[in-house]
């Protein structure tokens, strides 16, 4: 078996000795990422020869993210965390578009020098765990090397996640803390929204559920269903007690079934210390958990994802504001996808009617100039506001503004009714709009 390097630091001269120009490496999502030797690395900045870095969702903001060691150490973001977020408004560092699932593809035909990663200490057989965080890094196994960071706070978890001390370039021993990540608490708005959705989702359904505090929402009006399965790509706590509770025990799924299966974690220390040698979560690479073909192998799946923005077409608006750049794909456009082609299967979009303050509609005639699409009008199922559920799928451009404007904020909806009439969308009637549509968004 291979010796651990005695300091992150010398694993730092490790992997500098073998970097070339222009040379790329790739990091896990949030806590994967192996601070120490982050650390070291950038210490080591100016000797080094044009490095990229590739992560998704940064959690620690690095002076590398923001341009500090230009030329020689960078950053590629895969999608913006509060902590990339400025530095690529900026110019501090760059963003790849693409669906979470492609990723690792992606990132293998860039050919990549090293997978630099957290994972736990390993047990007594010699095999790490990459703990919280399988994310792209799982599929780039027994294809790229791989350099670990080996930390005695990093949970052991279960899955195709694990990979032998035989099989790595180097490892060093750490104690650090992982980074807890909470959420905001949930609105009158999110649980309103997140009773509706519940109501439409039936015992023994399979769960995807996005980021955001509006689809976690819906994790709370679940408590008097049964048998439902858990496949998404973010395990919380929101769904460590959906386990707990015992609603979700994944026992009528398809595949995996008594497990919950996810590609990473993100949380309380609570959760870290559950997730620890737990076998009732598997962790698989995100090739496998977001690819449209296998989510729509589970009957009845359901994708719970936000957007910022739809218009009356159906187009969702979810990574940008206007032109301006928030986070990024995600697997929002996998799950939909996924959903729409599984048997009984729901996509719903989840979203505010209004800003905070009441001012501005997220349901819009149009996207605001240069939003992005996340996803399209032919994938989109339902809309759901805390004024109802608009069911768009298989609807007309008619059916779908009349629908969607009924869940629009009363104050917005003379306002949608009119444009919905300049563009086309409607024709005469228009003072029947909404209470027609109530029956079509029931």
């Amino acid at each position: 078996m291979t010796d651990p390097y005695r300091s992150p630091a010398e694993l730092a001269d490790l992997v500098t000795a073998r970097l070339s120009a222009g040379s790329e490496m790739v990091i896990p999502i949030g806590n994967g990422e192996p601070p120490l030797l982050m650390d070291a690395l950038e210490a080591s900045a100016e000797i080094l020869p044009g490095v990229k870095i590739h992560q998704m969702h940064a959690l620690r903001d690095r002076p590398y993210l923001h341009g500090a060691f230009a030329g020689r150490l960078e950053h590629v973001s895969w999608f913006l965390s509060p902590a990339a977020r400025s530095a690529y408004e900026a110019s501090g560092c760059d963003l790849i578009p693409a669906n979470f699932s492609e990723i690792p593809q992606r990132l293998i035909e860039r050919q990549p020098a090293f997978v630099i990663a957290a994972a736990s200490l390993p047990d007594e057989h010699g095999w790490f765990s990459l703990g919280v965080s399988a994310d792209y890094v799982a599929p780039l196994i027994g294809r790229v090397p791989f350099v670990l960071e080996a930390n005695a706070q990093m949970p052991y978890t279960a899955g195709m996640n694990a990979i032998h001390m035989n099989d790595v370039a180097g490892w060093a021993q750490v104690d650090e803390p992982l980074i807890e990540v909470s959420f905001k608490p949930l609105s009158a708005r999110d649980q309103q929204i997140g009773q509706l959705v519940a109501e439409r989702i039936p015992d023994a359904a399979t769960l995807q559920i996005g980021t955001g505090t509006t689809p976690r929402g819906v994790v709370y009006a679940l408590g008097d269903h049964r048998n439902l399965g858990i496949h998404t790509e973010l395990f919380s706590d929101d769904l460590m007690w959906l386990v707990e509770s015992g609603v979700a025990n994944g026992a009528l799924k398809r595949t995996h079934r008594h497990r919950a299966v996810t590609t990473f974690a993100f949380g309380s220390a609570k959760l870290h210390e559950w997730l620890d040698h737990n076998r009732s979560v598997y962790f698989l690479g995100v090739d496998e958990v977001n690819d449209p073909r296998q989510v729509a192998r589970e009957d009845a799946f359901v994708a719970i994802n936000g957007a910022i923005q739809v218009d009356l077409f159906g187009q969702c608006a979810s990574e940008t504001i206007g032109t301006k750049y928030y986070t990024g794909s995600g697997g929002q456009a996998d799950f939909a996808r996924g959903a729409m082609f599984a048997a009984e299967g729901r996509g719903f979009t989840v979203l505010h009617s209004t800003t905070s303050d009441g001012r501005i509609s997220r349901i819009t005639p149009t996207l605001d100039t240069g939003a992005v699409v996340t996803t399209s009008k032919n994938t989109v199922d339902m809309v759901v506001t805390e004024y109802g559920v608009a069911e768009l799928r298989g609807r007309s451009f008619t059916e779908r503004a009349r629908a969607l404007i009924a869940i629009a904020a009363p104050e917005h909806r003379e306002w949608l009714e009119r444009e919905a009439m300049d563009m086309g969308l409607v024709k005469s009637g228009i003072g029947r709009t909404a209470a027609e549509s109530q029956s079509l968004s029931a």
